[in-house]
């Protein structure tokens, strides 16, 4: 990606010292766009069969892990906040 990139620039710079050389010249001329015309027609027909798709619900047994939850005593981190002052203390 970054090869290409290197190689457009290096392009763009070739064509604008040539451009500034005046060894290239480039005139445009302004275009427009060709005009269309439009007569009758008809859109085209399609019919399409499509699947159909039922959703309902059935009873099945399955096997599902069960969790137990039993107490333990275990340390946990802390932290104490102690709020500042409001008003603050006269320096000596």
């Amino acid at each position: 990606m970054r090869g290409l990139l290197a190689i457009l620039g290096l392009a763009a710079v070739v064509i604008v010292v040539l451009m500034s050389l005046g060894m290239l010249s480039i005139n445009m001329q302004s275009g427009s766009l060709p005009t269309i015309k439009f007569e009758g027609g008809k859109a085209p027909a399609v019919q399409a069969d499509v699947g159909k798709v039922g959703m309902g619900y059935t009873n099945k047994t399955v096997q599902v892990p069960t969790v137990t939850m039993e107490n333990k005593t275990i340390q946990i981190p802390t932290v104490e906040v102690e709020k500042a002052d409001p008003t603050p203390a006269a320096t000596q």
